[in-house]
């Protein structure tokens, strides 16, 4: 057996032209243009990385960028401050704080100062806590991302054995949770788990976001399941892999993604959809009647 490639690149383009065409309904017809603020605190490499695709992808979409830099050693109170005064800008329709943040911060007080209707990387608490029951308004980006591709590659969660390897608040915990919406029986593993392969070969779905190279291997894999590879680790001579052995672990799965060109795109494109829906509802709040994106969440899903 060889497994399917499931191609986040295709999938993300596919979304993308979606965006596009949405952005010009809203543009057009409304006369709104979506907007995302970005933040940034410090000059962490991967982290400057990270903002410029995002930059280049609200660009692709018609998205109206705007970034905000502020140096490691600012006074959190300024970084509140600014978070605040993009959340009351009725031309900015989404707020995302890049992370990390400098030791110095508390991250819950600077997430949670984030207006909830511009959440769009899904972190504020009450969007977390909407996953509980399974009505959030923007869910996570890269879970988020996940869903879509399963959903494209024709998987049907409902009934199945999901095993999420990771339990991280931004990828494993809201994971398992759309998952478990979604009702799939889902276990989670984390640092603590002992034998790791005695869940992992239950896994009909095996979903990976821990951050270590190879962490899963063929043995560990059960014959045709659907594997998910969330991990992004560079090794010593430069080049980019997951958390899986992707060669071993491709001849025991029915499905699996690349890294990279699987989940990465995904969790870039789910930014972007988050952002529009945001600028829609704005729209519905003001008496308007845009067609809204419903959450993928949804036993019915869609963008």
């Amino acid at each position: 057996m060889t497994a399917k490639i499931i191609d986040g690149k295709a999938v993300a383009a596919g979304v993308r032209q979606e965006c596009r065409q949405r952005v010009d309904v809203l543009k057009k017809k409304f006369g709104v243009s979506p907007g995302l603020a970005v933040i940034m605190v410090g000059e962490d490499p991967a982290s400057a990385v990270y903002v410029r695709k995002k930059i280049q992808a609200c660009a692709d979409v018609g998205i109206d960028s705007r970034k905000f830099l502020f140096p490691a050693d600012v006074e959190q109170s300024a970084v509140i401050d600014k978070i605040t005064e993009l959340s009351a800008n009725p031309s900015i329709h989404g707020i995302l704080v890049q992370l990390p943040l400098p030791k110095h911060f508390d991250v819950k007080a600077v997430l949670g100062a984030i207006d909830q209707e511009k959440d769009v990387d899904g972190f504020h608490l009450y969007n977390v806590g909407g996953l509980v029951i399974g009505d959030t308004v923007f869910p996570p980006c890269t879970p988020y991302g996940v869903m879509l591709l399963l959903d494209h590659a024709g998987v049907d969660v409902a009934g199945r054995n999901a095993v999420v390897v990771g339990a991280s608040n931004i990828v494993g915990k809201p994971m398992a949770l759309m998952l478990m919406q979604r009702e799939a029986t889902v276990s989670v593993c984390h640092a603590k788990t002992r034998d790791l392969a005695q869940f992992t070969i239950l896994a009909d779905i095996l979903i990976v976001a821990a951050g270590y190279p190879n962490l899963i291997t063929a043995p560990m894999v059960k014959s045709g399941a659907v594997v998910i590879d969330v991990g992004i680790n560079r090794l010593a001579n430069g080049q980019l892999v997951g958390d899986c052995d992707f060669e071993g672990v491709r001849r025991r799965a029915s499905m699996i993604t690349p890294v990279p060109g699987g989940v990465g795109p995904m969790t870039v494109t789910m930014l972007l959809v988050n952002t529009i829906n945001s600028a829609e509802r704005s729209l519905n709040a003001a008496g308007h009647q845009p067609m809204l994106g419903r959450s993928i969440c949804a036993a019915t899903p869609g963008i």
